[in-house]
């Protein structure tokens, strides 16, 4: 493939970057692309709860922080030049036997974008194995587009779990995850309730014909579910969802946490074996399903977009996104003003603090 060209007219580009201590835009080299990689100019990325937690300490990562994004292929194989794309976080090296068993989410030396050992997509450029890329179809926006990476991962339980118009499912945290995989499940055609602190996002939940409780109201132990998936962010949020699981009921556990000398009560542990919950990890997901599900309107993701900012203020924009209440923050690399293409942030909504990230607080579900 010849590169040369296009890559011969970049000389560098704006990148948020993370050092362990602080987030800031600096000027970056652009990225290096092998073989099979592309290069992407990034429209808009998202910034993720696990992107949070990274700047407390999770992964001790360095780097462009940032994994959900949409932009179109710059460089990189001819088959794919010019077109608009998502693209798979985990970039696995092919050979290990995960990867030869298919499972290349699990390979044993994967890279994980803006995570572990790779650089991220909150950056004008962006380095992505071709094998990663999904075209996005003409009918999904890149507003909706951006979202493809953790809708993926709601789409996850599906493939994990099977839901039927008998499943009794809780979803606990009503964070942007937590929306996502209340949405999934309903379109599923399971018996959903979700559970949450915030009416207004509760609300988003109760439009789409879901019930949404707030947790002051709902008591765990008398409203067992078949299954609940815990998506509050919260180390508190286990123990909840523990409570809500039926015996012989299935927990997917679907938040990351970052906290130093944090055990698991043991009579947690017993809990589970007493009554024979099964409990499945869930992470990352196949984007197909997500990009269909955009497609066709089964799942809205529009509401969940709190503020879009341009990306010189993406450390202002990462600080925003800490604040309790706020949804999905966007940063969009490709033009300059305070929302893609003419898009504006959302009326009404609070400018961020100067509060530091190390100080903030997040409500728990205790």
């Amino acid at each position: 493939m010849d590169n040369g060209a296009a890559l011969d007219e970049l000389a560098g580009m704006q990148a948020l970057n993370w050092d362990g201590h602080e987030a800031r835009v600096a000027e970056r080299a652009v990225p290096e692309i092998g073989e099979g990689d592309a290069l992407v100019r990034v429209h808009l990325a998202g910034i993720c709860n696990t992107d949070l937690e990274i700047t407390r300490g999770y992964m001790a990562f360095r780097g462009t922080l940032g994994h959900e994004f949409v932009g179109v292929v710059e460089a990189g194989p001819e088959a794919w030049r010019g077109r608009r794309v998502v693209g798979e976080i985990n970039f696995a090296c092919g050979v290990c036997s995960s990867c030869r068993r298919g499972m290349q989410r699990h390979c044993s030396a994967r890279s994980v974008m803006g995570i572990v050992g790779a650089d991220g997509a909150l950056a004008e450029l962006l380095r992505v194995p071709a094998a990663n890329l999904h075209a996005v179809p003409d009918t999904v926006s890149d507003e909706q587009a951006v979202f493809a990476e953790p809708l993926a991962a709601a789409f996850e339980v599906l493939e994990q779990v099977h839901v039927s118009a008998e499943t009794r499912a809780v979803v606990l945290g009503d964070g942007k995850l937590g929306l996502l995989v209340a949405q999934v499940l309903h379109q599923a055609g399971a018996r959903v309730t979700a559970i949450g602190r915030h009416p207004e996002k509760l609300a988003i939940l109760a439009a789409r014909g879901i019930v949404a409780r707030e947790i002051g109201s709902w008591d765990a132990a008398s409203a067992q579910a078949d299954l609940v998936v815990e998506a509050s962010g919260t180390l508190a949020g286990f123990a909840v969802a523990l409570a809500a699981t039926r015996p012989r009921g299935t927990l997917v556990l679907k938040s990351t946490v970052a906290s130093s000398g944090a055990s698991v009560d043991p009579a947690l542990l017993a809990h589970i074996v007493i009554h024979e919950i099964t409990v499945i990890g869930s992470r990352c997901g196949s984007f197909p399903p997500a990009l269909r599900a955009l497609a066709s309107g089964s799942v809205d993701v529009a509401p969940l977009v709190s503020r879009t900012f341009p990306l010189p203020e993406a450390a202002e924009a990462l600080r925003h996104a800490a604040e309790r209440g706020v949804l999905k923050v966007i940063v969009a690399p490709a033009d300059g003003s305070s929302g893609p293409r003419g898009t504006s942030a959302r009326p009404g909504a609070p400018s961020p603090t100067p509060a530091t990230l190390a100080t903030r607080t997040r409500a728990t579900l205790q």
